[in-house]
């Protein structure tokens, strides 16, 4: 059975986490709770409060000039464009502006970015932005195709991560582990929920659940 909290984000109050608790499968694991992102992700005034605290992280430090965003981060991408110019960071692109792309999925999952978008990758400093960071793959994936196309990461930011590193890579995260104490993650062979024969509540992805 699914059942909802909100948490408070300890960084804005004016941020809450929703949660759903139950029994979820996704395309690399099963887990206990779903967080949904729907409206930090998509609501005017939570994308932007999202984007002022991703951006405190990123003052002056390091030049970023390309936000690669996934999970459906576009409009917190476009926001925390603008917060990192109004915070200093240095662009090294001829306009002294930011870009905001997403990649396209190929076949498997594999991320491509087209001959259009190419150049706003290649030797660009990048900023690797998601909703979530659980298993790290998607972390993985993301850095690899960059590098791939030639990009360097200077940055992986995420409105929650259930780890402060993932292979090599500090994440800066609004939500943490520690907001979601009893939130696991499980291979399927190994995921306790199965073993005791309790049925799969719902499918979920960066896109939503659907309860089964």
């Amino acid at each position: 059975m699914i059942y909802e909290v909100k948490i408070p984000s300890k960084v804005n109050p004016k941020l809450k986490l929703r949660v759903l608790n139950g029994h979820f499968a996704t395309i690399h694991s099963h887990i206990n709770c779903y967080i949904d992102m729907t409206m930090l992700k998509t609501r005017q005034s939570e994308a932007m409060e999202v984007a002022k605290a991703m951006a405190a992280e990123y003052q002056y430090n390091k030049p970023i000039d390309t936000i690669v965003c996934t999970d459906g981060c576009e409009v917190i991408g476009a926001y925390l464009a603008d917060e990192l110019k109004k915070n200093g960071v240095m662009s090294l692109n001829t306009h002294d502006s930011l870009y905001v792309v997403t990649p396209e999925y190929g076949n498997g999952g594999q991320m491509i970015f087209r001959d259009n978008l190419q150049p706003m990758i290649r030797n660009k400093n990048i900023l690797l932005l998601l909703a979530s960071a659980t298993t790290g793959r998607t972390i993985a994936r993301g850095i690899e195709c960059i590098q791939y196309y030639g990009g360097v990461i200077q940055g992986v930011s995420a409105i929650f991560s259930a780890s402060g590193e993932i292979f090599g890579h500090e994440v800066h995260s609004i939500f943490t582990a520690d907001d979601l104490s009893h939130y696991e993650t499980f291979s399927q062979e190994n995921c306790p929920y199965c073993q005791k024969g309790q049925k799969i509540d719902a499918m979920v992805n960066s896109f939503g659940y659907s309860e089964l």
